[in-house]
């Protein structure tokens, strides 16, 4: 049986001058984007690419490394309860402290003060203390940060010893007079009132032209 061939004449496309550049472009032209396709294409089925996806080794596979990482069903999830160190000293409660109880000693004092901002070791008639000082915009920016603060130490029942200064000056100092020095109740204090809004009372900053 005979077969005939059949040739499909196709029309020529001539394209204008200006404009072949768009349909015939050199890969040094060619933008960021039909590049990523071009190099993805080239690739073949691995989809990732660079992203360093790849099969286990039968070495891993035998290993078993697969029924250690989070998420097998196998796995013991355990629920970790932040320690000290990991809490910030504001979310902690003050505790009942016992006159026969020593003070803290300086070079843990020191260790803590690292946790709050703006406060400082003296020594004072009653031991050890930490105090700080605001500088504020006017007197009555200075009774509106004692008030501040009481709200936020009532709560605690631990309060410092707060004075307006004149003019504009309030300065706390915070102990444990019971025990004559600084307790733990001194820190969250101090870290408690670290958190209350005093931008609006300081005085503001010049801005020159």
């Amino acid at each position: 049986m005979a077969m005939a061939t059949i040739i499909l004449s196709l029309p020529h496309l001539s394209l204008p001058t200006h404009r072949r550049h768009h349909y015939l472009p050199n890969l040094t032209t060619v933008p960021t984007r039909v590049r990523l396709g071009l190099r993805t294409q080239a690739l073949g089925n691995d989809m990732l690419g660079d992203f360093g996806a790849r099969d286990p080794f039968p070495a891993e596979i035998a290993s078993g490394f697969g029924e250690k990482v989070l998420g097998n069903g196998n796995t013991d999830h355990k629920i970790l309860i932040p320690n000290l160190s990991a809490l910030s000293l504001s979310q902690l409660d003050c505790s009942p402290v016992s006159p026969l109880q020593p003070p803290m000693a300086e070079d843990d004092a020191k260790e803590l003060l690292r946790k709050v901002v703006g406060w400082r070791l003296i020594v004072g008639e009653g031991g050890l203390k930490l105090q700080c000082l605001w500088k504020l915009r006017d007197y009555q920016c200075g009774v509106e940060l004692i008030n501040r603060i009481y709200k936020v130490v009532d709560s605690a029942g631990h309060f410092p010893n707060l004075h307006l200064e004149q003019p504009n000056q309030v300065r706390a100092e915070l102990w444990t007079s019971s025990i004559g020095g600084l307790s733990m109740n001194d820190f969250i204090v101090a870290a408690r009132i670290d958190d209350i809004k005093t931008s609006d009372l300081v005085p503001r900053k010049r801005v020159w032209a």
